[in-house]
């Protein structure tokens, strides 16, 4: 069957359930689109070329081993021009001819890809020789045209070789499943090149090879290429669980044994699905569209929950293997789209469609009841996607509206005078300093298609195939020679079982009579994920007993509680990073009884551990907004459980930032001149949070922020900071303070060192710039970026539980939460009763830590330190480290 056929069902566009946009409109937003693209492109050409990518916030490139490493995500850069590559065939169908040769000329005078550096093969593969394969593709379509790039002589596919044959080594495995990374210059040879001592790759690294290697095979005549990509995607699909026939997420290269087993259709396995089933579309084999057929049901079985898609484990398919999705699967209806299934798209497109409504981007992920599971949202296409797809097969207008949110929100949060930038917690708005190659090559390719009509393109896209990189390569690649000596997939009509193919798609007017019908599916959805917020759980009593001191009532302040913590064997450990551990030791217990109500006040410190997800108030917004930063900057703030609740505000606090003095704010206000009707920049230490709250009321203040005196401090690495009570009433506090960690706190100094005078926005989440902007729903800003679990320790009858320092306050529990229980490592310290230690919740109350010599700071003025940062050598340190993403950009960006 040629692979053309399969992809008729595109040309859908048959129905409408709204009203349709005028062309002038749609040409409006087409435009919007194009002017996107050249801010973003023009800022990294100006900015950042020949570095891989663009630091937006900063305006300059980011050059690997230059700047702090950020984990496996710097695996995709190898000092090779990554976004030029990557955006190459963008520039052609955005109608930018002229720039695209210009690009070309670049590339090959510049670009080296003989590096001693270690990169990813999956995200070499898709990014580069994807790049320079599309880069070839529209190179030969111009030249045959005979207007542009008629000097070209396949240099492009020259490069694309050179690369390929760079990437071979990685597939020396007697798997032939290849290792996760190589190196450039060297190949794989063990420690000596920093490669080859890997043994584990996720299920898409390896699965997601076959377009580019079979189309640099088909290209160039070589089929080596082929051949190792198609012998990975052998190997994976005889190691599928064959009652289940899913995949697992991560396999050993060398044995096949699966490492991960949960199976899903987002990160780690997204890619393998969409290659299975794009590589029949493009070389036409049988036999990937049957195994990628039985793939697909037992996903719809198994996986597929419309509108969810849930992990499940591969030898136990029906037991669900995570209570929440990542932002990568939203492809999956796309791909949907182009396997012709089109009812179970729609739906859950939709719910994507509201939960980025909702927070303005889709988390990276987010929970079954839609609440933020991780806040980043590094401006994947995914959705995007999904969403020019389902307009391409069904013609409805809404997926028009739906591209219209994906432009303003673009505009609106992510657009800095640098380009875009990554959001670094949908919740609050902030940013991270990272445009992605992916951004330029992906997303603009979507939009553009979305609001264009087919005379505002230069080519047929319909002759062309979307890698996972939105690289294009011509469907001719079906009918180039290769060499016999590839295993054919192809077989004969008597050994073909028909049962297992899908051969035409679906045509949407007769799927879809009615025009309600896809408004139809989608508004259950919309409700459901409307009614998505509901209030934490009431904490219940763990256990029958009641013990003499509950953990809920624990108040750090008083003498009879500590006490009783004592008589119940339960010490006090003060740790480095200003958090306190509960030890206890059940052998000194003062009573067997005693005891016991030790080890119940540790459960129930536990229990309410385990309610941190749900029950921690949300991060706040501290938005700078005077020149020259007018709202691009905005940095997360931890709350304060007492004064003005931010997210009950429109508006927020806004005003300009002035140092107090003395600068603990731990007694009366010597400059309340200067601080009345401004913000007051407060150090921590000395003295409660509460107690720096009044002082700086009194003199006039309309907020305060308070800053870590812990040096090196930041929210990219640190569990949120929330500050407690003094353990009395705060009502008559009625002022927002917020906490900034030392690297954010930092930023804010110094901005108020070189320009003087510094206006910030408090809020519970970043505004438009320049703009007050009032929402029109409340978005659910809950849940902990970072998982935690709990498990009782048992060693040697020791509990412990590890606080942040507190203040004792009556907390309801639904504002409460704790850090992680670990094992005693050491002996307890002696305290006394006048310190602050654990309230069971990451509440926080300000207690001074030692400092030895390097006691309390000089409070900060206008004079400039000469060994101090600049504004944006401090924004150029703050990079993103939270661990619990590293597994996810690993498996794919």
């Amino acid at each position: 069957m040629p692979p053309v056929l399969f992809i008729l069902m595109l040309l859908g566009a048959l129905f409408s359930s709204g009203q349709a946009m005028s062309r002038e409109e749609k040409l409006k937003l087409r435009n919007q689109v194009v002017e996107m693209f050249d801010h973003a492109y023009q800022n990294y050409m100006d900015h950042a070329y020949p570095a891989d990518e663009l630091m937006p916030l900063t305006c300059r490139g980011r050059v690997r081993g230059l700047e702090p490493s950020r984990g496996d995500v710097d695996d995709a850069l190898g000092k090779f021009s990554l976004t030029l590559i990557d955006t190459l065939d963008t520039l052609v169908l955005l109608n930018k001819t002229t720039e695209f040769e210009a690009a070309v000329r670049r590339v090959l005078s510049d670009v080296r890809l003989d590096n001693d550096i270690v990169v990813s093969v999956f995200e070499t593969n898709i990014r580069v020789l994807g790049g320079l394969l599309g880069g070839h593709s529209m190179a030969v379509m111009l030249k045959e045209r005979g207007q542009h790039m008629q000097w070209y002589q396949d240099e492009l596919l020259h490069m694309a070789k050179d690369l390929g044959l760079r990437l071979l080594p990685a597939f020396n495995t007697s798997s032939g499943l290849p290792y996760p990374r190589v190196n450039l210059k060297y190949g794989v040879r063990g420690p000596e090149t920093r490669t080859g001592t890997e043994t584990d790759t996720c299920t898409a690294c390896a699965g997601t090879i076959i377009l580019e290697f079979a189309a640099l095979s088909r290209f160039t005549g070589d089929p080596v290429f082929e051949a190792h990509a198609r012998r990975a995607l052998d190997f994976l699909w005889e190691k599928r669980q064959r009652n289940s026939n899913l995949v697992g997420t991560t396999i050993n290269i060398h044995s096949g044994e699966w490492v991960r087993r949960d199976s899903g259709v987002g990160a780690g396995i997204d890619s393998y699905y969409e290659y299975l089933l794009k590589a029949y579309v493009l070389l036409g084999d049988d036999q990937f569209l049957q195994r990628f057929n039985i793939h697909y049901a037992s996903i719809m079985k198994y996986i597929s929950q419309p509108p969810l898609l849930l992990d499940v484990h591969i030898h136990k398919p029906l037991l669900p293997a995570r209570t929440w999705m990542d932002s990568l699967l939203a492809f999956f209806p796309g791909l949907q789209v182009l396997k012709g299934d089109i009812r179970p798209a729609i739906e859950t497109h939709e719910m994507l469609y509201q939960v980025t409504k909702k927070h303005n981007f889709l988390p990276e992920a987010f929970t079954t009841d839609f609440r933020v599971h991780w806040a980043q949202h590094p401006l994947r296409p995914e959705f995007a996607e999904s969403t020019y797809f389902l307009y391409k097969a069904t013609g409805d207008p809404y997926y028009l509206e739906a591209g219209r949110t994906i432009l303003d929100n673009l505009n609106r949060f992510a657009r800095v005078p640098c380009g875009f930038a990554a959001m670094k917690d949908v919740r609050t708005g902030s940013h991270e300093d990272r445009m992605d190659s992916f951004f330029l090559a992906e997303m603009f390719k979507y939009l553009f298609l979305l609001f264009a009509d087919t005379e505002d393109l230069p080519f047929d896209v319909e002759d062309y195939i979307f890698t996972t990189e939105a690289h294009l390569l011509p469907l001719s690649l079906s009918t180039a020679p290769h060499s016999s000596s590839i295993p054919s997939n192809r077989t004969t009509e008597g050994e073909l079982d028909d049962s297992n193919f899908d051969w035409t798609c679906p045509n949407t007017r007769l799927l879809f009579p009615d025009p309600a019908f896809p408004r139809n599916l989608r508004e259950p959805i919309r409700s459901a994920v409307d009614k998505s917020c509901p209030r934490p759980a009431v904490y219940r009593e763990p256990g029958m007993g009641r013990p003499p001191l509950r953990a809920q009532d624990f108040m750090a302040n008083n003498p009879e509680h500590l006490e009783l913590l004592r008589r119940m064997g339960v010490s006090l450990i003060h740790l480095k990073d200003g958090r306190v551990q509960l030890v206890q030791h059940a052998t000194q217990a003062v009573s067997a009884v005693a005891a016991e109500d030790g080890v119940r006040f540790m459960q129930e410190m536990m229990e309410l551990s385990s309610q941190q997800q749900k029950e921690q108030l949300p991060p706040r917004a501290i938005q700078i907004v005077s020149h020259p930063f007018f709202g691009r900057v905005v940095l997360t703030a931890g709350p304060a459980q007492f004064g003005t609740d931010l997210s009950k505000s429109t508006t927020g606090v806004r005003g300009f930032v002035t140092v107090a003095e003395p600068y603990s704010g731990c007694s009366e206000i010597t400059n309340a001149d200067y601080i009345q009707g401004h913000i007051a920049l407060l150090q921590r230490g000395q003295c409660m949070f509460a107690e720096k709250a009044r002082h700086i009321q009194k003199a006039g203040a309309i907020g305060g922020i308070v800053i870590d005196d812990n040096e090196g401090s930041s929210s990219d690495t640190a569990p949120l900071f929330q500050m407690a009570g003094d353990g009395r009433s705060t009502d008559d506090i009625t002022l927002p303070l917020l906490f900034l960690f030392h690297k954010e706190g930092n930023i804010l100094l110094e901005a108020l060192k070189e320009y003087r005078e510094v206006e910030v926005l408090l809020s519970d989440k970043a505004r438009d710039r320049g703009v007050d902007v009032q929402d029109a729903e409340e978005d659910c800003l809950t849940e902990s970026t970072t998982p935690t679990s709990f498990e009782p320790t048992t060693q040697s009858q020791i509990s412990t539980v590890e606080l942040d320092e507190s203040s004792p306050e009556d907390v309801p529990p639904s504002g409460e939460e704790v850090t992680p229980v670990e094992e005693d490592t050491s002996p307890a310290e002696e305290v006394s009763p006048q310190e602050e230690v654990a309230h069971p919740t990451k509440a926080e109350t300000d207690v001074p830590q030692p400092k030895g010599e390097k006691d309390l700071k000089e409070e900060p003025n206008g004079d400039t330190d000469s060994s101090s940062q600049s504004v944006d050598e401090l924004l150029a340190d703050w990079r993103e480290d939270l661990e619990a993403f590293q597994q996810m950009e690993k498996d794919e960006l």
